[in-house]
C-alpha cells in the first residue's frame, strides 16, 4: 500500500469518526436505494443466458479519493428525526427523544412566550427537528389542531423554531390542511374495529363503514366472520405528513362492504351548494328519514327482550335499546321532530322526548346533559344532549325508545324501511361521472387483501 492510499485511508477513517450518525443513515438509504432497484431489474428475454458473451478488459484509471473525502468532509450534516409530543414532556425530555443536546434550545422553549406554546396543553402535537452532528439544533417544527375550532377541520398551526444566527426565532402560521386520498381494505374476522385495526385503518373508517351501512347491515347482530370490506377515504395532511390528531382520517368517499355473500356500496356525491350524502352506485340514497341509531356506531348492552332489572332485581320486558357509551357522548336525534319533553322523569333521570308526527316519538334517557328545550324544532342527526347515568342506572349508557302509536318498535327496522333521499335528476350526470371513478378506486381497493396505500 502506498502513502497516499494510507492517506486516504487515514482521511477516510477520521471522517467516519466525526459523522458516525449521518454514516449509518446515508449508508441506510443506499441500501433502500438498492432494494429499489434490484426490484425494477428482469430478464431482457428468457434465453437471455444463452446468448454469445465477449468479456473486454480495460485500465481504468481511479478517481483522487482524496479529494473526494475532503469535499465530502466539508459538507455539513443535518439529522432529522420525528415524534409526538408527551403531555409530560419536558423541554430537555423531548429534545432529547429528538436526539439534541442543545442548552440553550431547550431555555429558548422554556422561556420565549411563542415557542412554549409547543408543551402547552396537552400532547399530541407533530413535531419534527432538524439538528448537526454534534447534537445542536438547527430547526424545529411542530404541527397542531388550529386553535380556532371553527378551523379545525380544514386548517393546522405550523410552530416554526430557527438558529437565528446567535439567538433563536419562534413563529406560528395557519396552514390548510391538504386531503390525501387513501385504499384499504381487510376482512372480519372478530369485530369491525379489529379488522380496521389490522388492516391499519383509523378507527373514524370504522365508525363511518358502520353509520354508511347502517340501513343495510346490523352490525350488532349480523356480522359474520369472512365478510369483506374495502374503502375509499381521506387522509388530511400538514406539509405532507398524514396529521395525528383526530385519528387521522377524514371523510370515507366509497365503500363496499360483503356481508353474508351479500355486496353493499356506497359513494359520496356532494351538490352544487357544497352539501352531499351517499349513494349506492345506481343513485339510490343510504340516507333514510330515520336514522339507525342515536349514537356513533358503539356497543350495545341489551336489546328489545325480556332482561333482569339491576334496581328492582326482577326480570321484565325492555322497551327499548341500551347504548354503552362514556359519559358526555354527544346523544343525536333520529329523524326531524319537535321535542315534546325535557327535564327528569323518575327512573329515566334526564330524558328528552321528541314527536316525529303520524303517532311516532323517540325517547332518550340517562343524559347526563340536555342541549334543548321543549317546543324546539330539530333536525336529523342533530345533538340533544349527552350520555349520562342519572335516574336508575348501574353504568353510563344511552337508554333509547322508539314508540309508534303506542307500540315500541326495533329502531333499526324502522330506519330500514324508512323513505330515502332521492338524487336530484339535473345531477345525474355528474354523479354517473363520480361514481364512475370512485368505483374504480375500490376495485383497486378491493384487490390489496387487507393492505392499504396512498393515490399519487
Amino acid at each position: 500500500m502506498n502513502k497516499q492510499t494510507e492517506r486516504w485511508l487515514q482521511q477516510a477513517q477520521d471522517f467516519g469518526h466525526r459523522h458516525r450518525r449521518g454514516i449509518a443513515a446515508a449508508v441506510i438509504t443506499l441500501l433502500g436505494g438498492f432494494a429499489v432497484t434490484a426490484f425494477g431489474i428482469a430478464p431482457l428475454a428468457p434465453d437471455a443466458a444463452l446468448l454469445p458473451q465477449r468479456v473486454i478488459t480495460e485500465p481504468v484509471q481511479p478517481d483522487d479519493l482524496g479529494a473526494q473525502v475532503r469535499a465530502l468532509a466539508d459538507q455539513p450534516l443535518a439529522l432529522q428525526r420525528n415524534d409526538i409530543t408527551r403531555g409530560t414532556d419536558t423541554a430537555e425530555s423531548l429534545l432529547s427523544r429528538l436526539g439534541v443536546a442543545d442548552p440553550s434550545a431547550a431555555a429558548f422553549l422554556r422561556q420565549d412566550a411563542t415557542a412554549r406554546k409547543l408543551l402547552a396543553g396537552r400532547g399530541g402535537k407533530m413535531v419534527e427537528a432538524r439538528a448537526d452532528s454534534d447534537g445542536s439544533l438547527l430547526e424545529l417544527v411542530a404541527r397542531y389542531p388550529a386553535e380556532d375550532a371553527k378551523l379545525a377541520k380544514t386548517h393546522f398551526t405550523r410552530l416554526t423554531i430557527t438558529r437565528d444566527g446567535s439567538g433563536w426565532s419562534a413563529r406560528v402560521e395557519l396552514a390548510p390542511l391538504v386531503p390525501e386520498v387513501r385504499l384499504g381494505s381487510g376482512t372480519i374476522r372478530s369485530t369491525l374495529f379489529a379488522s380496521t385495526d389490522e388492516s391499519g385503518l383509523p378507527d373514524p373508517v370504522a365508525s363511518q363503514l358502520a353509520e354508511i351501512f347502517s340501513t343495510d347491515i346490523d352490525f350488532r347482530r349480523e356480522l359474520r366472520k369472512g365478510d369483506t370490506f374495502s374503502v375509499v377515504y381521506e387522509a388530511p395532511t400538514a406539509d405532507g405528513q398524514v396529521i395525528s390528531w383526530n385519528d387521522g382520517a377524514g371523510r370515507v368517499l366509497a365503500a363496499e362492504f360483503v356481508n353474508g355473500g351479500h355486496a353493499y356500496s356506497a359513494v359520496w356525491f356532494a351538490d352544487g351548494s357544497g352539501r352531499g350524502a351517499y349513494f349506492a352506485p345506481n343513485g339510490t340514497s343510504k340516507q333514510r328519514s330515520f336514522l339507525a341509531s342515536p349514537l356513533a356506531f358503539s356497543r350495545i348492552t341489551s336489546g328489545l327482550k325480556m332482561r333482569f332489572d339491576p334496581i328492582l332485581k326482577k326480570w321484565r320486558k325492555h322497551e327499548g335499546i341500551d347504548y354503552g357509551a362514556p359519559i358526555g357522548t354527544p346523544v343525536r336525534t333520529v329523524a326531524d321532530g319537535t321535542v315534546s319533553f325535557a327535564g327528569q322523569q323518575n327512573g329515566y333521570g334526564n330524558v328528552v322526548e321528541v314527536q316525529h308526527g303520524h303517532g311516532r316519538v323517540t325517547l332518550y334517557a340517562h343524559l347526563s346533559r340536555i342541549d334543548v328545550r321543549r317546543g324546539e324544532h330539530v333536525t336529523e342527526g342533530e345533538h340533544i344532549g349527552a350520555v349520562g347515568m342519572t335516574g336508575w342506572a348501574t353504568g353510563p349508557h344511552l337508554h333509547f325508545e322508539f314508540i309508534d302509536h303506542g307500540v315500541h318498535l326495533d329502531p333499526l327496522k324502522v330506519a330500514k324501511s324508512s323513505e330515502s333521499v332521492a338524487l336530484n335528476p339535473a345531477a345525474r350526470a355528474r354523479f354517473e361521472a363520480v361514481a364512475q371513478d370512485l368505483q374504480a378506486k375500490l376495485q383497486v381497493a378491493d384487490s390489496m387483501n387487507g393492505a392499504r396505500a396512498r393515490v399519487q
